[in-house]
């Protein structure tokens, strides 16, 4: 389709490549599912390939008329459905892989693979199986997880500290053989594979995971496991050397790495026997100021900002542009949720004592609107009274009227703050947990027929919610260069058409990226979608995927992501217009 350019230091594609997720597996798996788009998938050597161009044909061809856009799709293997029971053994149902492999070779249009098997349930009758294993289970200082509930999801809280137990034995399992069948095809039908991802979403797990990312819930983490507890010694005894110097950097008194336990208590509630056993969602040493703002007077254009000032001096300013769709959902009438902002405070070098937060809006002039204010405690190690720090006066603001409506969700007032050095360093491991795992993959993959096709990652970008904290899930890692593996992303609300993903992805190191799912939560025009695809074509995307709806399939499990899918018949998130939008692009 010709070479690529080059945009800012990076790969920018002549085309975007658009690769839709269509729900094709069940049709293929399931002989009572046949209606007559699909009935040959379930003939012998029949293939999914009918039901993937009856439903891409009716979205656009191949190439859209202007070039500007390519039409493939997005093959979802998942993983642990690839498995039948035998008898006492569980065996790769074959017959569903080559159909499901036969859909490259009956369908000319190019296509990712997707290697799924995440914490989210397939209703794969061996996934019971595997979550009655602990060694298959992420462990919180509480002990093993639970199995939880993502609204009608089932989550399980799968383990990652260690390849070394059934659940990552079955991945590889399936993962061996889908790649096994990829590479009898003719190296034509290979060559219409424009990248392979991972697994899906990678990362450290917590209880009430529909609820549970922000900062209010009681803090557990995982992994806790024995293979993480002796990994994080080896990590610390390979980045220190010796145990003094350990000491000296975390201010500790340890005899030797073999006593240095990963912090699991908090200091409010439970007794210590060493100070580096604390650990919250702030001892890593920041604090999230963090809040929501609409004003019914700003125009379009207008750029608001909130001035964060800590006793009475100004430290930061940040605008207010961050996607909260918990606020849309709760006040439809502003028209939008991009009304969050956040700015995390370092608190490592302040003084301990109490010190004075305030949080200005500026957007319309002077004299500025005053929002909030919240007072803090910055804590010693021996939790001694805090004393008030002196403060200098704020510049002249007024009160906010009625047409501001705002609210700083955090810091909560009057709250303490515990800073452990040994924190950052427990979440710098778990990071390199996440990047482990991947990389285990990626080499899986890379040890084939597919060592020269493109592996992307599938992962989340927690810092682009102001109300989730990222260290939960410890992924910034895997968000960098490793390996031979390259970025992809989930992106939803703001970062699809905002400055919060591209700011971050401008100061990185990356040169191209992949949009693993992709759906921007609000109605667009045609201009603005036009634009926004054309800014990630211009920037490094290399693939886009976003769910699209088949025809419902009966039988089909619980869980499927038909709550985004781009549908004529799905009107929420105004994903019926996206379809036509879509549509329309690849048409043009």
């Amino acid at each position: 389709m010709g070479t690529a350019l080059l945009w800012h230091g990076r790969a920018t594609s002549p085309f975007l490549l658009l690769v839709p997720m269509i729900n094709v597996f069940d049709a293929c798996s399931n002989p009572e599912i046949d209606p007559p788009t699909i009935g040959e998938c379930n003939l012998p050597g029949g293939s999914a390939a009918k039901l993937m161009e009856s439903t891409l044909s009716r979205l656009g061809p191949r190439v859209s008329p202007n070039g500007r856009f390519e039409l493939g799709y997005t093959l979802q293997f998942p993983l642990l459905r690839l498995f039948k029971r035998e008898g006492d053994a569980w065996v790769i149902d074959q017959p569903v892989i080559e159909r499901m492999v036969r859909t490259l070779h009956d369908n000319d249009r190019p296509a990712i693979v997707y290697l799924f098997s995440t914490h989210f349930g397939l209703g794969a009758p061996i996934e019971p199986v595997l979550a009655a294993d602990p060694r298959n289970l992420a462990v919180t200082p509480a002990g093993p997880m639970l199995s939880d509930k993502f609204y009608d999801h089932d989550i399980y809280p799968w383990a990652f500290s260690t390849i070394d137990n059934e659940l990552t034995r079955r991945r590889e399992q399936a993962v061996k053989a889908v790649v096994d069948e990829i590479c009898r095809l003719p190296q034509q039908d290979r060559e219409k594979i424009r990248g392979v991802t991972l697994l899906g979403e990678l990362h450290h797990l917590f209880p009430n995971f529909q609820a549970g990312m922000g900062f209010q819930e009681k803090y557990l983490v995982s992994d806790y496991s024995r293979a993480s507890i002796d990994g994080f010694r080896a990590f610390l005894a390979a980045r220190f050397g010796t145990v003094e110097a350990l000491n000296k950097q975390v201010v500790a008194d340890y005899p030797s790495f073999a006593a240095v336990d990963p912090p699991s208590k908090d200091i409010r509630t439970q007794p210590l026997a060493r100070y580096t056993e604390h650990i919250d969602s702030y001892a890593h040493g920041t604090l999230p100021i963090s809040g929501w703002l609409h004003a019914s007077k700003q125009r379009p254009g207008d750029l608001l900002w909130v001035r964060i000032y800590r006793n009475g001096e100004f430290v930061e300013r940040v605008r207010v542009n961050l996607s909260r769709q918990d606020v849309f959902a709760a006040h439809p009438e502003f028209g939008t949720a991009d009304v969050g902002w956040r700015f995390d405070l370092d608190y490592t070098r302040l003084t301990p004592g109490v010190h004075r937060l305030d949080a200005i809006l500026e957007g319309f002039g002077k004299p500025w609107v005053h929002l909030d204010t919240r007072y803090i405690a910055v804590m010693d190690r021996t939790q001694s009274t805090p004393r008030e720090m002196p403060a200098v006066a704020l510049p002249k603001t007024v009160f906010r009227d009625a047409s501001v409506t705002s609210y700083v969700d955090l810091p909560a007032d009057r709250s303490a703050y515990y800073y452990n050095p040994l924190v950052p360093l427990w979440h710098r491991f778990r990071g390199s947990q996440v990047v482990a795992y991947l990389s285990h993959f990626d080499r899986l993959v890379r040890d084939s027929c597919l060592a020269n096709v493109d592996t992307y990652i599938h992962q989340i970008t927690p810092f682009t919610n102001p109300s989730w904290d990222a260290n939960k899930f410890a992924v910034d890692a895997s968000l960098k260069l490793f390996d031979r593996a390259r970025l992809g992303v989930s992106l939803y609300g703001e970062p699809t058409y905002g400055v919060t993903f591209f700011d971050w992805y401008e100061r990185s190191k990356l040169r191209t990226y992949g949009v693993t799912e992709f759906h921007p939560l609000r109605p667009m025009s045609f201009d603005e979608a036009r634009a926004m695809f054309e800014h990630h074509r211009e920037g490094g995307a290399q693939f886009v995927s976003f769910f699209l709806k088949t025809q419902k399939l009966q039988g089909a499990p619980s869980g499927d992501p038909y709550l985004f899918a781009f549908d004529p018949a799905n009107p929420r998130f105004s994903s019926d217009r996206m379809y036509d939008t879509v549509k329309a692009l690849v048409n043009e």
